[in-house]
């Protein structure tokens, strides 16, 4: 309680502080729609010259798309770390978080949420809402929870991945990172695995498993009964990446011996 308590103060104090620049966070809502809208032309650009690619058609690639960034945006609201080893280790400023009687991770959380991310949602819910339209499909009253389920397992893999990377700054201070290299290998899960070969499908599988953020929970609403399998594997896959992270970081949190000069 004391935890979601300072959650929600965190909240309220974020959401004043852009309200008092609406204009700015129109521009970044209006740029990440753009984003968005680029990816998905890109995919009908694709099917401009094919019908079906891998056994996939074209709104099945779209739900996927969809449904990718409905986890995608709560983790960017939420673990906006790609920082973390040039603001709080090269800049000193874990000695300021580890002060606090919290979480120092917790911390870091609250003091790089991104809200306005969360509308990223709202877009994979239209996207995927335009290709159930077209593929006819139908859902059970249980589906909700399961989608809900497979959306936080998701979000779950995705800040597994990029706490573990953040937390290797506590063992290294270079400013040299590969968080924006994994952001960018983080898209290969919007599209259908097996259109990859099967080294880079192992890789996504179970190596950096983005392929649990979109195409095998999608694989499930999409009647894709020979990936049920992996489909339910996503919240197991999310709590498991997720666990290993926060050991990583406590793990390094015990190393870390304050910024030094």
């Amino acid at each position: 309680m004391y935890y979601a308590s300072m959650l929600f103060q965190y909240m309220g104090q974020y959401l004043k502080t852009r309200m008092q620049y609406r204009t700015d966070m129109m521009v970044e809502l209006l740029s990440d729609l753009m984003f968005q809208a680029a990816n998905l032309v890109f995919i009908l650009v694709v099917f401009g010259h094919t019908q079906v690619l891998s056994g996939w058609t074209r709104d099945e690639i779209i739900f996927i798309y969809g449904f990718f960034l409905v986890p995608f945006a709560i983790f960017a609201a939420f673990f906006n770390i790609w920082d973390f080893n040039e603001r709080y280790i090269i800049k000193g400023e874990m000695d300021r978080i580890l002060t606090r009687p919290i979480h120092s991770l917790f911390q870091v959380i609250l003091e790089r949420m991104e809200l306005e991310s969360l509308f990223g949602a709202i877009t994979g819910f239209i996207v995927m809402g335009y290709a159930a339209f077209q593929l006819d499909l139908s859902f059970h009253w249980y589906d909700i929870f399961i989608f809900a389920l497979f959306v936080l397992g998701g979000a779950l893999v995705y800040a597994g991945i990029f706490v573990s990377l953040a937390s290797i700054s506590f063992w290294s201070d270079a400013k040299t990172s590969i968080m924006p290299m994994m952001y960018n290998i983080g898209n290969y899960g919007r599209y259908p695995v097996n259109i990859y070969n099967r080294i880079i499908r192992y890789v996504l599988t179970w190596i950096l498993p983005f392929a649990f953020v979109g195409v095998y929970p999608s694989a499930y609403f999409l009647k894709k009964t020979d990936w049920y399998g992996y489909a339910f594997l996503t919240p197991v896959m999310g709590l498991a990446f997720f666990s290993l992270s926060i050991f990583i970081w406590n793990a390094g949190v015990k190393r870390y011996r304050g910024a030094g000069n």
